[in-house]
């Protein structure tokens, strides 16, 4: 096996294990906040079991906001990601096992539990998004390095929502412990694979000013945002809608979000390489407009059955995008600027992932599950029909550019 391909499963597996930590938490996260002291009568951010969950996930989301762009450009200017990797994930893992310990340590406010969150997710940030940056780094083509960076994506949020909400009802804290050792596992396994960053050392103001000279990269950074708001969405108002609509618990909950990220996860390095072979703009803009559609089916799907057919569906649609997404962020990226361009990236799927949250939270608090899936539905379609002028002015055919890397390595 060539070492790029090695590198590649190497990489993937650890992207995976970052995404499965997160995830575990999700289809139990109110009996989870329950568990760590959220109360009503305390504090204004719990005031219901939805407002304590929603700003759990918030909290973590808000750090990968604030740091995700420390880690990039604190590892393009130092020309290395391993020692960053290793950093972020033994302190996530600190910080999982921090959580997890409250109860023991006995009644701590819930502002001091958001503020532990916020850390948790300031560190875990670094591990994930310079591991995709390594991904980026690779030959082989980037459709496939970020096809194998979204099928680890997909499979772990795949398994990670029905396996976190079996280990929620064995203990809610259960998933806190088994995420902190998966990082643990993640900053040693990371130091197996050479570190590929191209050496061209480079202040942060370079940095920063690079990337401002690429304006294009908006565009995915736009689906990147709007996507994330979706899976937002639906790890937190999705996993709330499933269990008042259909009356499912914890663990049915985490099987109904496998019915999206089952195939989301196994189609993602078919769908990257499909890409790289017709362009990006049919499988972005065509495949988020038939993704809005979908998301609009599983909101006025009227039983659990054609509920999860429609999740199967969005899953599908979802694995067109995401990985010609990426893969176009490292098309249009300079090299020595990938990990600013990769954290820019993670900093608008951040946000859309807090949009989710709290978008989605606040309208289906205040008007009902059938106008929150309506909102989000649009966003997704309106954004393939806004950007359609944008792909049509940069021609985005495949390419020998698209390809790079392959040469030694297809």
């Amino acid at each position: 096996m060539h070492s790029s391909d090695r590198d590649r499963v190497v990489l993937a597996a650890l992207v995976f294990a970052v995404m499965f930590s997160q995830l575990l938490l999700y289809p139990g996260v109110a009996t989870l906040v329950e568990a760590l002291g959220a109360d009503a009568a305390t504090s204004a951010f719990a005031a219901t079991p939805l407002d304590a969950s929603m700003w759990f996930l918030v909290a973590e989301f808000a750090a990968y906001v604030g740091f995700v762009g420390v880690w990039g450009v604190a590892s393009d200017a130092t020309g290395r990601r391993v020692p960053f990797i290793v950093a972020g994930s033994f302190a996530g893992a600190v910080g999982y096992a921090s959580l997890a310990a409250v109860p023991a340590v006995g009644s701590i406010p819930f502002e001091g539990i958001l503020a532990l969150r916020v850390l948790q997710g300031a560190m875990t940030i670094g591990a994930f998004s310079l591991t995709m940056t390594m991904l980026m780094d690779l030959e082989g083509g980037h459709g496939r390095n970020m096809g194998a960076a979204g099928i680890a994506i997909g499979t772990g949020a795949a398994l990670g929502a029905p396996i976190g909400g079996q280990l929620t009802e064995v203990d809610p804290l259960a998933p806190l412990l088994v995420a902190a050792g998966l990082l643990v596992c993640v900053g040693a396994l990371v130091t197996r694979v050479e570190d590929r960053t191209p050496d061209r050392g480079r202040s942060a103001r370079a940095l920063v000013d690079g990337l401002r000279r690429q304006p294009v990269l908006s565009i995915p950074y736009a689906f990147g945002f709007v996507d994330r708001l979706t899976a937002g969405f639906f790890a937190l108002v999705g996993t709330l809608y499933f269990q008042e609509t259909f009356g499912l618990d914890a663990g049915a909950t985490g099987l109904m979000l496998a019915c999206f990220f089952g195939p989301f996860a196994l189609l993602q390095y078919p769908m990257g390489a499909l890409s790289d072979r017709i362009g990006r703009t049919v499988p972005i803009v065509v495949g988020s407009a038939c993704y809005g559609g979908g998301i609009l089916l599983v909101g006025a799907s009227p039983s659990v059955a054609t509920a999860a057919i429609a999740m199967i569906g969005v899953g599908i649609l979802g694995a067109l995008v995401s990985p010609a997404t990426m893969a176009l962020v490292t098309d249009l990226a300079d090299e020595s600027e990938r990990g600013v361009a990769m954290a820019g990236f993670n900093l608008a799927g951040s946000l859309g992932f807090l949009g989710g949250f709290l978008v989605g939270g606040t309208v289906a608090s205040n008007h009902g599950y059938d106008l929150a899936f309506l909102v989000v539905g649009g966003f997704e379609i309106a954004i393939a029909v806004v950007t359609i002028p944008a792909f049509l002015r940069l021609s985005l055919e495949p390419t020998e550019r698209f390809r790079s890397g392959d040469r030694g390595d297809a």
